[in-house]
């Protein structure tokens, strides 16, 4: 046991791993703590290797679950787009790498590499990559608690 799962157990706090599923068997992977390090590169090089992103027009791994956050790494082939859908509270989208359209029925938002936006939840929105492109979702979901 590491030093900070010894603060968490003392502290009450659940340290929460994923189970291995088929397209991740390897096992593992630690997705809420006191505190959780992520390695993007790791996880964008590792999402562009699984059979979901070679064989289709997208790929997505959840670096980091609890009950008021979840951070999402997605990648999209240019050209993919995932349709029109809403967010069950706030997010977060911040562009790693490429350029991709973010559209809502007011407004598109153009986004290259280190740029990011915030939108309130349940507005409908699409995304459309206009070249291979990798972003980081965070949704907030203190809200839905409430």
């Amino acid at each position: 046991m590491n030093s900070s799962e010894n603060f968490e157990q003392e502290n009450n706090q659940e340290i929460k791993y994923n189970e291995s599923t088929p397209l991740r068997p390897e096992g593992d992977r630690l997705l809420d703590a006191q505190m959780v390090l992520m390695d993007l590169t790791e996880f964008q090089d590792k999402i562009k290797d699984e059979k979901a992103w070679k064989e289709g027009d997208r790929n997505a791994i959840t670096l980091f679950k609890s009950d008021g956050m979840r951070v999402v790494l997605i990648a999209l082939h240019a050209g993919s787009e995932m349709k029109p859908h809403t967010a069950p509270g706030i997010i977060s989208v911040q562009v790693l790498e490429g350029k991709i359209s973010f559209i809502t029925a007011q407004q598109t938002a153009e986004l290259s590499k280190g740029q990011m936006l915030t939108l309130h939840q349940n507005i409908p929105h699409s995304v459309l990559a206009q070249k291979e492109s990798t972003f980081l979702l965070t949704l907030s979901t203190a809200a839905l608690d409430k």
